[in-house]
């Protein structure tokens, strides 16, 4: 589902519920559309986000932990500088529409009141979270700025005065009766347009899921949707809702009532945070990824093929090389036999006396004489000869450059947002990009420390998530006495056991944690060796990540996504 004007109604009611009269104490931006106020309200710290991303737009309560960056983007700084210590007096809807008014009391530097607005409007791609003095209507700044050159409707700049979005000529569902419903959908000019485009054509901030379902209950009826539309917008008026998670065959949906038209298994969640914390979490970190990872997925494909077809090449090299021995003989043959043959021949047939007396037609260039096509021969062995070391040597550097690539793609796959400038710096070090020249010298950023997790005994596991910080685990952190884990002949992380002797459980939990951080996370019977870290070393030369290891003993694992989430710390 969308987020419509009716998960919108609900949605604020909750909010109201918990944030109203609450006070601000910090503000983040974590990425370039989302903004994270931390509000102090009825006792306890609530994180509320305020999404203008494209895709992902919304307004909720959040348990999700986002990183900071080091420095903060402006519109973050300006949000600081007006609502930091501002108590929220209101939010509103206004109508049934995405758009939605943080009403906020706050003290100037001279201590005078001041009265701001955080304006969210939820539309798509133009989404966008505008802070503005309530008095004046004057926008304070913009996370989106839109110059007049964009949208000559609205001019979305710091210092223009505010101008809400074109009211949409349709009727509030919250603020109508059924009773003229009937006559609105029936006496539509175009005939076919079917009743729940109808009901979006009357009505603001109904989308097509709610649409959808509302027909679905009234059976297409028109009369029985007079009937049930009014309790429908009566128990979301009310708060009676149970915010509902679908899992359909394809895809998943976030409604705030189980929405029978819609296939599927329905999961109750708590509240509609909750709801869309399960629903967007991984999404949206997807999303981040593919954005801000996108120039580094290309170049690890491109290496990659490019790799897989120079192995190609090298194996058809190969197999040319077993040629050798054979050219070798025509090479001996031919000077054994020399007297037999005269220049201008273009083959002979010879005795082969290493083939049981064989015969063995041998080409010949007749411009050489019997001496020199015996002495081409010997040529061609030589040259393959030398050639198998050369192509053995080439295939092995060539293997470890696929193994590397597949590391560092698995690792893109499996990222968050904060992996990717580590796996960059990675890329960079290795020679696959360069860094881009700055006038100041910049500090190299220190690791991230690994993911921590708690097993049920409480011992600590430790899990790296790029090759940078495999290394940093592995070579330098873990004790030689902590167990070390690592998906067999599959990229994947490296997970260290904080216990020279870890009990059972701890060793499948830790397990399970190395084969959810592989490419076989949506496998079964996932393979995982597990040794003390002693046993393992690096060789000169190598990668990133990759190390030789022996004494090695094998436990195999499906990964459990609900189990690596709860052991996460």
């Amino acid at each position: 589902m969308s987020f419509d004007g009716i998960f919108t109604h609900a949605m604020v009611d909750e909010l109201s519920k918990a944030l109203k009269n609450g006070r601000v104490s910090k503000i983040h931006q974590p990425y370039p559309n989302e903004l994270i106020i931390i509000m102090r309200a009825n006792g306890k710290n609530h994180k509320l986000l305020l999404s203008a991303h494209p895709s992902y737009a919304r307004i909720q309560l959040t348990e999700i932990p986002y990183e900071n960056p080091s420095s903060p983007p402006n519109f973050c700084m300006i949000t600081r500088k007006h609502l930091e210590g501002a108590i929220l007096e209101d939010i509103q809807q206004v109508g049934n529409d995405r758009v939605i008014h943080f009403r906020f009391k706050s003290r100037d530097e001279i201590g005078d009141v001041q009265n701001v607005i955080l304006i969210v409007e939820l539309m798509g791609r133009h989404s966008n979270i505008l802070l503005i003095e309530q008095d004046t209507q004057r926008i304070l700044d913009t996370i989106k700025h839109v110059p007049a050159s964009q949208n000559s409707y609205r001019f979305i700049m710091p210092g223009a005065t505010y101008q809400a979005p074109p009211h949409q000529d349709k009727l509030n569902p919250f603020e109508t009766s059924s009773s003229e419903l009937e006559e609105l959908l029936t006496s539509f000019e175009d005939p076919e347009l079917s009743y729940e485009k109808r009901l979006q054509h009357v009505y603001q901030g109904i989308g097509a899921d709610t649409a959808k379902e509302l027909m679905h209950r009234s059976e297409n009826n028109v009369q029985n949707l007079s009937v049930l539309f009014d309790s429908f917008m009566e128990n979301v008026r009310n708060g009676n809702i149970d915010p509902t998670l679908t899992i359909g065959p394809k895809k998943e949906f976030f409604t705030p009532l189980p929405y029978l038209s819609i296939e599927g298994e329905h999961v109750s969640q708590p509240s509609l945070s909750e709801l869309l914390d399960t629903y967007y979490e991984s999404k949206a970190d997807r999303d981040r990824v593919q954005q801000q990872g996108s120039d580094l997925i290309h170049l690890i494909q491109t290496e990659l093929q490019r790799n897989k077809k120079k192995m190609k090449k090298l194996k058809n090299t190969l197999d040319e090389t077993e040629l050798a021995d054979d050219y070798r003989v025509r090479g001996e043959l031919l000077t054994a036999y020399l007297y037999k043959m005269t220049k201008g021949q273009k083959e002979v047939t010879l005795t082969n006396f290493y083939d049981d007396e064989t015969p063995m037609t041998i080409p010949l260039d007749p411009r050489k004489t019997p001496s020199q096509n015996a002495q081409k021969y010997f040529s061609k062995y030589q040259k393959l000869k030398n050639a198998i070391a050369f192509v053995h040597e080439q295939m092995r550097l060539t293997e470890a450059e696929i193994n590397y690539l597949e590391s560092v793609s698995t690792q893109l796959e499996l990222a968050t947002p904060k992996d990717i400038a580590e796996i960059k710096e990675e890329l960079i070090q290795q020679g696959y990009m360069k860094k881009k020249k700055t006038k100041k010298k910049q500090k190299q950023a220190k690791l991230n420390q690994p993911d921590h997790y708690q097993a049920t005994d409480g011992t600590t596991i430790l899990v790296g998530k790029n090759n940078l910080q495999n290394d940093q685990l592995t070579l330098k952190t873990a004790r030689k006495s902590d167990i070390w884990l690592h998906t067999k002949n599959i990229p994947g992380s490296h997970v260290i056991i904080q216990d020279a002797d870890p009990s059972e459980e701890t060793l499948l939990e830790a397990a399970n944690i190395a084969a959810y951080f592989s490419k076989s996370q949506l496998s079964a019977s996932v393979p995982v060796d597990y040794v003390e870290v002693k046993k393992i070393r690096k060789p000169n030369g190598a990668k990133p990540g990759f190390v030789i290891y022996e004494g090695q003993r094998t436990v195999y694992v499906t990964p459990d996504k609900e189990l690596v989430n709860r052991l996460k710390v």
